[in-house]
């Protein structure tokens, strides 16, 4: 099955070789978000939940651009750098989804930064 990229224009050129989501049917595949600015600089340094907020935004706005919500997202994959950061990054996350929860598993590991604290990668279906 094809499949059609998803790249919102008002997001900063990746930092790899990826989309930021594909729409294959009526599924929508978000790539792992992180707090990532113009040239790749990581944005709120040190603040978990600050990452969070960003990152659950431009995971928002990629859905709209696939045509998606957030209450469609059915799975999401959380790595944190800290597993210290798990409250603050939960207190955020229980804002973008307070009807159904999505399935979802939390690993902590190393991010491609130092400084990122948070990533998430989604999927949806319409």
């Amino acid at each position: 099955m094809p499949f059609e990229p998803i790249n919102p224009p008002q997001f900063p050129t990746p930092i790899a070789p990826y989309s930021a989501g594909a729409r294959a049917g009526n599924t929508v595949y978000v790539s792992g978000v992180l707090a990532l600015g113009e040239g790749g600089a990581v944005l709120h340094v040190g603040d978990a939940a600050a990452q969070t907020r960003h990152v659950l935004e431009v995971i928002k706005t990629t859905l709209e651009a696939a045509g998606a919500t957030m209450a469609d997202v059915a799975m999401n994959h959380i790595f944190l750098k800290n597993l210290d950061d798990y409250a603050a990054f939960n207190q955020v996350y229980a804002e973008y989804f307070s009807g159904a929860k999505p399935a979802r598993y939390c690993i902590k590991c190393d991010l491609v930064k130092p400084d990122c604290l948070v990533e998430i990668a989604s999927v949806a279906h319409l």
